[in-house]
């Protein structure tokens, strides 16, 4: 096991809980694992303590945009718990009627996101209610989601944050779900699904720890990387950084970010409800709060805010013209030949080559398709999304990725390369989209997206095949993401566009 991707952390406590389970009318009791060892047993005790953390955090700043997703600490309330109030401070007696309350397994390997369906968690500050509906609802959706309440039993990740949120929101019902896979995919299938049934009255929180264990100086480098990644708003970013640190790990250091799916979850739900708007809270490390320098663990406090997808329906418009061209003619060129060169030299020696070009604009973050074609039928086409590196380098890795990495054709050779013609398509970042009305052909790109199964369309397919909005949709669920061909039409189908400028040789 990599201990890297894994917190790997096994706590022995003597539980000596003054709670014990009873029976619920609606489900089962999860009683407190960690009382008296984490946080206090004692009720006024905890309440005492938490109000007074709360009390020590900075006040909201008025007309800031609305919190729609957290990222918390977990660890015991002496070390983090300053720093998770900062956190919950923001959202205090905020109208927030469910959390979604994701976190990772310190105890157990599984492959599913594990729901507790009925009942309660229970603290010594009294019993939070499950929202059996919202949890029916992701169980519906498929996997991931499944029950497993053994995976939330004696597992301190989600339950340290229940009195924070009891003593900030009051009444509220709760969602725990316990991921216990690193796997990025199912993150953000997670992510996605919560979307897609979660309306503005949900806050989403992510419980998480960041470094394990090196010296202090070297968790606040490593920290401040891996918060940047959060702030950017990117998941594969997140990623991306948290697979180059593990490759020079400092001395000592356990793991980076101990529950890195759940926060990849929480990031992609955010991006699908428009929470654009980051803020670190705050961070320490324990450090800091009540240990040593020698060895820590660090702490976040980050907050994800923007309009609700809820909102009150704007006026209707005009439809939009086609976008005006972002790349002159000389930067469209100079990516052309750049794809072209790219794709021979990786035909010819295995390696593609390195941009030494000087235009600035191919510096700025772009999506990116790369098509090519032979004897004007498709040769390879691969594309990228995210708008996380120069348009460039995203060109030269699509073209590489056509090339050799399409499994509809073999790879390109020498002996292709005569024959082939280039197209690119620079894009736009995804918008998710409540009415299929709003698509518009040849303008829009389409992603139809359901639990893990997903299919896109560049906006050049309408205009190449002539289809009307039935036919490429039809085919755009059936062929490219293995839905019914019917499911565009579908609530349970989740629908993005994106426009593309696009230019070939």
């Amino acid at each position: 096991m990599n201990t890297l991707r894994t917190a790997g952390i096994l706590l022995l406590v003597a539980l000596g809980l003054s709670c014990r389970p009873a029976p619920a009318e609606d489900g089962t009791i999860r009683p407190p694992a960690v009382a008296g060892s984490f946080y206090p047993a004692a009720p006024d005790q905890l309440a005492r303590d938490v109000d007074a953390y709360l009390a020590a955090a900075p006040a909201p700043v008025p007309d800031t945009p609305p919190v729609r997703v957290l990222v918390v600490p977990h660890a015991g309330y002496v070390y983090s718990g300053a720093v998770a109030a900062h956190a919950y401070r923001l959202i205090a007696d905020q109208p927030f009627s469910t959390v979604v309350l994701i976190g990772s397994s310190h105890r157990a390997a599984f492959p599913e996101a594990a729901l507790w369906p009925a009942g309660a968690f229970r603290t010594p500050l009294g019993d939070v209610p499950i929202d059996a509906d919202l949890t029916r609802r992701l169980l519906a959706s498929g996997p991931p989601f499944a029950t497993r309440t053994t995976a939330h039993l004696d597992d301190h990740v989600l339950e340290v944050q229940l009195p924070f949120l009891q003593r900030a929101l009051g009444d509220f019902t709760l969602v725990p779900i316990m991921l216990g896979t690193p796997d990025p995919a199912t993150a953000a299938a997670v992510g996605n699904a919560i979307a897609a049934v979660a309306g503005p009255e949900t806050l989403i929180v992510a419980s998480t720890d960041f470094s394990h264990y090196p010296t202090y100086a070297d968790a606040c480098a490593s920290d401040a990387k891996t918060v940047a990644a959060i702030l950017s708003g990117n998941p594969a970013q997140l990623t991306r950084s948290l697979r180059a640190m593990e490759k020079h790990p400092p001395k000592n250091m356990s793991t980076f970010l101990c529950s890195e799916s759940a926060v990849l979850a929480a990031m992609t739900y955010a991006q699908l409800v428009g929470a654009h708007q980051t803020s670190l809270l705050t961070y320490a490390n324990s450090g800091d709060t009540a240990g040593t320098h020698a060895r820590v663990v660090g702490y976040a406090a980050i907050a994800f805010s923007g309009s609700s997808p809820q909102a009150a329906p704007t006026p209707p418009q005009e439809k939009p013209m086609t976008p005006e061209p972002d790349f002159t003619p000389d930067e469209r060129q100079e990516l052309l030949n750049l794809a072209r060169q790219t794709v021979e030299t990786v035909a010819r020696t295995g390696t593609p080559p390195a941009y030494d070009g000087d235009l600035p604009g191919l510096q700025r973050p772009r999506g990116a398709f790369v098509t090519l074609h032979q004897n004007r039928r498709l040769r390879g086409c691969i594309g990228h999304f995210e708008a996380d590196q120069p348009v460039y380098q995203t060109v030269i890795d699509m073209a590489v990725a056509a090339a050799t990495q399409d499994p509809r054709f073999p790879r390109v050779t020498p002996a292709d390369l005569p024959s082939l013609t280039y197209e690119i398509s620079v894009l736009s970042p995804l918008r998710k989209i409540s009415d299929w009305r709003d698509i518009q052909l040849g303008i829009h790109g389409v992603q139809v997206s359901r639990g893990f199964r997903r299919g896109v369309f560049l906006p050049q397919v309408a205009t190449d095949t002539g289809w009307d909005l039935d036919t490429f949709m039809g085919e755009l669920c059936s062929q490219k993401a293995g839905l019914p061909r019917t499911a565009w039409k579908d609530p349970q189908t989740d629908l993005y566009v994106f426009t593309a400028e696009i230019f070939s040789d």
